[in-house]
């Protein structure tokens, strides 16, 4: 082995040999029950991010040690096609050659999205590879490859056919330099600086009120005449489709207003439209003004309100929220709105969409205007007719499109949509009975609070790169749904003379994502992966997901394979910053994960963090904060160390405060196995017969092959539980401290000494088998360091026992307990030792006796079972704690001594002759007047009444603990020099 561990190299080196061996494949032929995990898909246009490294990790970690324990074992991958982000890359490449997409026309830019997808669609799969991810990727699909194609249009007609899925007129996240409709989870809020206006609507033909408020007694505080009601919005653009005022039906403020109606005050003054004052449950009467205008077309909350009382829904903006122009003038369509209200009032019926939208209530003056410009103007027209009240500065919560980066419209659109409600009730059946089991199992509320209150699913999208709507319309509107359009007109008796269009839309990703566990193994095909891993074990997921991807793939799975599609959700949580901050581009705190691996200088840092930031404001902060952060950029720390630092902070239900300071640890954890095994493998010969019955085992032999039992069974018990952070703490424990720390020492004596032939040889091969088994243990967590290792240790430790198929770690058993080998006595022997051991080292640290001085032991108080282990171990003793004699004498009989307790028995160091008595005494004393020093200066803080009461509660808690730890110095550095002045 080389003398220093090189992660690049291993890593380099070993991937390769595990793909091209075809080592990550299930294998058919292996007894058991089958495990499989799906990949969540990637974005085709993505590159690895530290959330997809954590769960790129923990799902690595499963399929790996259930491949070891011998089951058919398949981690399927595969990629999305990303709609929205892989157009616009693309699209931004077609223009900076001066072209656009529509001077292509559709299918030449299809074709263009493919080409590119050949060329440069591969690179988060490249990246996964440098995790050490085991995927098949034998099996990689893609969501738009033929197969999942098939399945797509399939379970859309299906689902058309059962009348689940339906075209209609609803609210949706409308991005305007996109133009097309996008789900919540590609909507980024981020707080801005904003504005309340309060605007007066006045009351129809000057009819007043007296307003008046109450304190909580019922007493009256506040009394006034108006002929207005008062509006607050954040979005005075809006104004001119409001459909009605709503309070709340127990405010009696307004209570005299109900069924009257007011003038929306913005718009030709003498074509200023009427609308009506309604009660419903939304407005809030402790919330601004208590009266809320309802703008149904332009607002989630207002188009429930509408929905439930009626109210007609003007849609303002075209698809790139600039307001409208198209339609009559302004006083045709406000007359229209007139006569159209008017109506549905007298009839009870509900508002004919199609019929709402054609009118376009936009003042002349307004049409053509971006929404912004058009706010600023209507604001100024409202202030000079005297019917604005105040302005407040405010912060508000704007809505983004994460990929254009513009700000989100809610736009009253036709789209296609999934009644969800239905597909809902099996799907929040199978985990209220089990079937599917939630962990953390907190995970299940927020999973039933979202489906119980689930609304119907928009799954259309108005891009050119997806899975086309299988739907086409003939001249007259009516819609044919099938797979093709020759199937459309041969089940629709259609004949050529009929003119059929399909539908421009493609279907939201996550539609296709939806089908993911059962399409990706050959649905609807009767497959032999079907049957075999479908249902699959466990879904590893961020919660950030349970709504998109989670309980659709619940629905669908139920719907069309009739069995839920994984057993159990084991959901992590999100990587965060090592200050607990989401991790953003905004604010200059993302890590990249393979930064990490391979490292990175300062100048290319920086320039990684600050360049296309959606808020450019912003660099100069990013830059200084990162070069404080990292002034000498982000050292290699290799694949390993960043795996097992996931695998460390994985634990239920917290988020993961990532600390590059916890990477260099591992990093250090990597370099002690390296040197560790360097060790073994010198100890051992290269003829070494592992299979000779002719050893003798010593109690350190026993009590390490003992705690290594106990350590398999909790590794077995921690993956199967996907407590990843207590199996990494369990292993790390066991290498660092029982087999690095103690064994490789305890066994040193022996190896160098004059035991015997027989003691010899069973300590090497306790050595090799127990460090080739630690191996085992740790290769789902650290592939790489440990497959190298393993490949010296194995021939030297297993013999005729390795695996029939030896080339690699990975296809190697899983080690399992075996409670025979627990040794209960050669634990508490050494349990013993230790104490011995670390007692004289503890007297050696705090005389300062000099590492090379041997020092006298006498022991007092001794056992028979103690005289017998100091025997034993005397070795040992002397060897790891730098003890020259042992003698046993009455307690009284002993000089002045430095003691150590190990039970009953006393372990004294006579200090004379040891130290130099003036020296050390001179040390302490120095030592002393610091600690009185600083001690007295941190009691005169404490006792000042002012530092308490107005110094952060942090500060002084610090300043507390401090104290307590000084005067505890203080107090055993007294204890010590009263003793040594007393020699």
């Amino acid at each position: 082995m080389d003398k220093t561990f090189d992660p690049h190299a291993i890593e380099a080196r070993w991937y390769p040999v595990w793909e091209q061996g075809g080592y990550f494949a299930p294998d058919m032929s292996a007894p058991g029950e089958a495990f499989c995990v799906m990949l969540p898909p990637p974005n085709v246009t993505g590159r690895l991010h530290m959330g997809h490294a954590l769960d790129d990790t923990l799902q690595d970690a499963l399929t790996r040690y259930h491949r070891m324990r011998g089951v058919p074992t398949l981690w399927q991958p595969g990629t999305d096609h990303a709609g929205i982000a892989t157009q616009m890359l693309v699209e931004r490449q077609v223009e900076a050659e001066g072209s656009s997409r529509h001077q292509m026309g559709r299918e030449a830019f299809v074709d263009r999205i493919w080409q590119w997808k050949a060329e440069s669609g591969g690179h988060i799969t490249t990246q996964m590879r440098r995790l050490g991810a085991s995927v098949d990727w034998s099996r990689e699909r893609f969501t738009m490859d033929e197969g999942l194609s098939k399945a797509v249009a399939k379970v859309f007609i299906d689902l058309y056919r059962k009348g689940l899925i339906y075209r209609g007129q609803r609210l949706v996240n409308w991005d305007p330099v996109l133009h097309t409709a996008i789900s919540d989870l590609e909507v980024e809020n981020v707080e801005v600086d904003g504005h309340m206006w309060h605007f007066k609507y006045p009351l129809e033909g000057g009819a007043t009120y007296d307003y008046i408020e109450t304190d909580e007694n019922g007493d009256e505080t506040f009394r006034e005449t108006r002929d207005y009601i008062s509006i607050a919005t954040t979005r005075p653009e809006t104004m001119l489709g409001d459909g009605a005022i709503a309070v709340h039906p127990d405010d009696a403020r307004y209570a005299p207003l109900v069924g009257l109606r007011c003038e929306i005050p913005v718009g030709p003054k003498g074509q200023r439209r009427l609308i009506p004052i309604i009660t419903d449950e939304y407005p809030d009467p402790d919330f601004g003004s208590g009266a809320v205008k309802i703008t149904g077309a332009h607002d989630f909350n207002d188009y429930e309100v509408a929905k439930r009382n009626g109210i007609p829904m003007y849609r303002l903006m075209d698809e790139s929220a600039t307001l409208r122009t198209d339609g009559a003038s302004y006083a045709e369509a406000a007359t229209q709105a007139e006569f159209q209200a008017a109506a549905i009032v007298a009839s009870g019926d509900t508002p004919d969409a199609m019929t709402v939208d054609a009118i376009n209530l936009v003042p002349d003056e307004y049409r053509g205007l971006n929404r912004f410009e058009a706010r600023k103007r209507i604001v100024e027209a409202i202030d000079a007719d005297g019917l604005m009240i105040t302005v407040e500065d405010k912060k508000i919560m704007q809505p983004y499109g994460d990929r254009s980066g513009d700000v989100i419209e809610p736009m009253l659109t036709n789209q296609w949509f999934v009644d969800a409600k239905t597909l809902a009730k099996p799907a929040i059946e199978a985990v209220e009975d089990g079937r599917i089991r939630f962990i953390p199992e907190n995970w299940a509320k927020t999973y039933f609070e979202w489906m119980r209150n689930i609304q119907d699913w928009c799954i259309s999208r108005q891009l050119w790169w997806g899975h086309r709507i299988p739907a086409w319309y003939d001249d007259a509107g009516n819609v044919y749904v099938g797979a093709s359009e020759a199937e459309v007109r041969a089940d629709n008796g259609l004949s050529a003379e009929v003119t059929l269009t399909q539908d421009e839309d493609v279907l939201d990703t996550w539609f296709s994502s939806a089908l993911w566990p059962f399409s990706t193994l050959g649905w609807p095909e009767d497959a032999d992966a079907l049957q075999t891993f479908y249902p699959t074990n466990v879904l590893v997921t961020g919660f950030d997901i349970i709504f998109f991807w989670v309980a659709r793939m619940i629905m669908m799975g139920l719907e069309f394979m009739g069995d839920v599609p994984f057993r159990e959700v084991y959901i992590h949580g999100l990587v965060r910053d090592a200050e607990g901050a989401k991790m953003s581009k905004s604010k200059g705190n993302v890590l990249d994960p393979i930064d990490l691996i391979d490292g990175i200088d300062l100048e290319s840092l920086v320039a990684k963090r600050t360049s296309g930031m959606m808020q450019p404001a912003k660099a100069a902060a990013v830059e200084k904060a990162t070069r404080r952060e990292f002034p000498n950029g982000i050292a290699a720390y290799g694949t390993d160390a960043l795996r097992f630092t996931f695998a460390s902070l994985a634990s239920y239900g917290r988020d993961i405060r990532f600390d590059l300071g916890r990477v260099e640890g591992y990093r250090n954890f990597c370099n002690k196995l390296w040197n560790a095994a360097r060790f073994a493998l010198m100890q051992v010969p290269d003829d070494f017969a592992a299979d000779d019955d002719a050893v003798e085992l010593s109690t350190a032999d026993r009590w390490i092959v003992s705690s290594l039992q106990r350590l398999e069974a909790d590794m077995a018990m921690h993956f199967e539980s996907y407590r990843f952070d207590l199996a990494a703490n369990a292993i790390h424990d066991f290498i660092w401290h029982h087999f690095c720390d103690w064994y490789l020492e305890l066994i040193k004596p022996v190896l160098s000494g004059d035991a015997s032939d027989a003691a010899k040889s069973g300590t090497r091969r306790t050595l090799v088998r127990t460090l080739e088994t630690t191996l085992r243990l740790l290769h789902p967590l650290m592939p790489f360091i440990t497959e190298e290792i393993w490949q010296r240790v194995a021939p030297l430790a297993r013999g005729a026992a390795l695996h029939p198929n030896g080339e690699s770690i990975s296809l190697q058993a899983y080690p399992a307990a075996n409670e025979s080998r627990i040794d209960a006595t050669a634990e508490a022997e050494i349990e013993w030792l230790k104490k011995v051991i670390n007692g004289l080292r503890t007297i050696r640290g705090e005389m300062d006796i000099a590492p090379r001085q041997k020092i006298p032991v006498i022991v007092a108080n001794a056992l028979a079972t103690d005289r017998e282990r100091l025997a034993t171990h005397r070795a040992a003793i002397d060897f790891l704690a730098g003890v020259e004699s042992i003698d046993e004498l009455p307690a009284a009989e002993i000089a002045e001594s430095a003691v150590a307790l190990v039970g009953d028995m006393q372990l004294r160091v006579p200090l004379a002759g040891l130290i130099d008595t003036e020296a050390e005494l001179a040390r302490l004393d120095k030592r002393l007047t610091k600690l009185d020093k600083d001690l007295n200066g941190l009691r005169g803080r404490l006792a000042s009444d002012s530092f308490v009461a107005k110094a952060p509660a942090e500060v002084v808690d610090k300043a507390r603990a401090q104290a307590e730890e000084l005067e505890r110095e203080h107090a055993e550095l007294s204890a010590q020099r009263g003793r040594i002045a007393a020699l």
